[in-house]
């Protein structure tokens, strides 16, 4: 028997139905692999299609094609270390959230995910079959065992595949980021090398797919829970592990430890890394917004220009009568802080000629939140005639906060392709806003030093569509507002929760009512992505038409 094994691990960024490419950057891995006198090349769940595929496994065209891909790839890796890859499978009648171990140029074994995930954004019991509990695979004389992402968090099959033989558990996985969720990783993954006394491998893609953005952040545990690696988080990376077997069984030889971001910089990374990528494999270049001389457009633009870079970010100034001089000027700052193209372009004709056209039908009758989202709407008709017209993506920039109570104006600010700070609070926006203006990273491409002025911080938000108008008109101040969302919206509490919280029921009460008002807004709203493990879209789904309300 072996007494060591060289697993090279691959955290790379799949793109959902790139077959060709995804496979190629398999094979490159393997020869990365194979260079380094690897036993065992491994890449992530899914790898062969990309994560998450929702319903494309379900179309059978698609599956056949993967494990055609697969196939191929097998064969592309005959005279080497073999390859371990996710793919969707097709077994009988039944269809299978798959892992391929592939030797000698075929697909020797499969694995199929036992535990389906059916929450948060996983929806997996609607696709796939559920596999047997199985045993080890064999790679030369060493027995592996691979519990498929969800199947580590369970005792079952860890521990099955440790009584049948398994010297080292490695765990592939999909498994999107939320805030903070590396430790809870951590801490299931040190529960079964706990049960099991085996080594480790947790193997995780990276990148952005549409709302979800995959951290990599993969790692190597030894027997007891000591860490042995640490890779990179939002950072595609190739590493070697070396397992040598002593006295005491096989341990994992220690490697690298990456540092890991604190909670702003995860964020952070994760909207820039979610917006590169979702304008990458979507096949924009270049984006647009509407620069106000608000805090909330500013970091927007921030983001990205440290995801595209300066020259592929174009910003916008529309104002009307209402835009004070602190906003022309703060928005041409930020924008000149970030390196990003500045337009300006008055609505005040184009404003006067919509009020003249609509002046017979509103004929005595008092101006009132029309006019406002007159203005709201026409900025957004001329955004996307600049979108239309240059091939740039229209940005939207309505923070978490906002987007819950419906202080947007459909068809208007809440137009656009992309909305990188849809699921950050605006409290949390200030706390971003401040850390960039400290901060600066290698994956970022926009400049270093404060690029986010400081009076667009400091001053009253105001949405500017009337005279002295502050959001606090309409809403609870941000603290109070965002208080009571994390309880209704992020807690899934009640009134009552609220009330236990130390806030009024009368904010509490109007917060859930334009919460429940506002969901025919979100239905139609851009997406992002993923920071919290209560985002809108697939994390929280509720009916458009609903007439409940919670009396306590």
């Amino acid at each position: 028997m072996a007494d060591r094994f060289r697993l090279t691990i691959a955290q790379l960024n799949p793109t959902v139905g790139d077959l060709a490419g995804n496979a190629a950057q398999a094979l490159e891995a393997w020869q990365q692999g194979k260079a380094a006198g690897a036993d065992l090349v491994a890449l992530p769940e899914m790898f062969i299609c990309g994560y998450n595929p929702q319903d494309l496994p379900l179309k059978n065209a698609f599956t056949l094609d993967c494990m055609d891909t697969a196939r191929k790839l097998a064969a592309r890796c005959a005279d080497g270390p073999a390859l371990a890859v996710g793919c969707p499978w097709i077994e009988g009648t039944e269809l299978f959230n798959a892992y391929l171990i592939c030797k000698g140029g075929r697909i020797a074994a499969q694995l199929f995910k036992h535990h389906l995930p059916n929450y948060e954004v996983f929806d997996e019991v609607r696709v796939f079959d559920s596999g047997p509990i199985g045993g080890p695979y064999a790679v030369g004389n060493t027995r592996v065992g691979s519990p498929i992402c969800e199947d580590a968090w369970y005792e079952d099959v860890a521990e099955t595949l440790a009584e049948t033989g398994a010297e080292f558990l490695l765990v592939p996985n999909g498994s999107p980021y939320h805030r903070d969720k590396h430790e809870t990783r951590l801490n299931h993954m040190v529960a079964r090398v706990v049960d099991t006394g085996l080594p480790l491998i947790y193997l995780n893609m990276v990148g952005g797919q549409d709302d979800q953005v995959f951290d990599g952040a993969s790692f190597v545990l030894n027997p007891h829970g000591t860490l042995a690696m640490q890779m990179p988080a939002f950072a595609e990376a190739v590493a070697h592990v070396d397992l040598v077997r002593g006295a005491e069984g096989w341990r994992a030889a220690t490697g690298g430890f990456a540092p890991q971001p604190d909670s702003l910089e995860q964020d952070y990374n994760a909207m820039v890394l979610g917006l590169r990528d979702y304008c990458r494999k979507t096949g924009f270049t270049k984006v647009l917004l509407g620069m106000s001389g608000g805090i909330d457009s500013a970091l927007v633009a921030t983001i990205a220009v440290d995801a595209l870079g300066p020259d592929n970010v174009r910003c916008v100034m529309l104002p009307s009568e209402y835009t004070s001089e602190h906003s022309l000027e703060d928005a041409k700052a930020c924008a000149n802080a970030i390196g990003a193209h500045y337009d300006f372009v008055p609505i005040a004709e184009g404003r006067a000629a919509i009020t003249t056209t609509l002046a017979p039908l509103f004929e005595g009758r008092d101006a009132d939140l029309t006019e406002e989202n007159i203005q709201s709407r026409l900025r957004g008709l001329l955004l996307m005639a600049l979108s239309n017209k240059f091939g740039e993506m229209l940005l939207t920039t309505g923070n978490k906060s906002e987007v819950s109570v419906g202080y947007a104006t459909i068809y208007g600010d809440m137009a656009g392709g992309y909305n990188p700070i849809k699921d950050l609070y605006k409290t949390r926006v200030f706390d971003i806003c401040r850390w960039r203006n400290t901060h600066h990273r290698d994956w970022m491409t926009g400049p270093e030093a404060e690029v986010i002025p400081d009076r667009i911080i400091t001053k009253p938000p105001s949405a500017e569509l009337r005279d002295d108008q502050k959001d606090s008109d309409s809403l609870p101040d941000y603290p109070v507002l965002d208080g009571i969302l994390k309880i209704l919206v992020d807690d899934d509490g009640s009134i009552t929760d609220c009330i236990a919280a130390g806030y009024t029921r009368e904010d509490a009460k109007k917060v859930e009512h334009l919460l429940y008002i506002s969901e025919y807004k979100r239905f139609q709203s851009a997406p992002g992505p993923r920071l919290s493990p209560r985002a809108f879209w697939l994390d929280r789904r509720y009916p458009i038409a609903n007439r409940w309300r919670d009396n306590g």
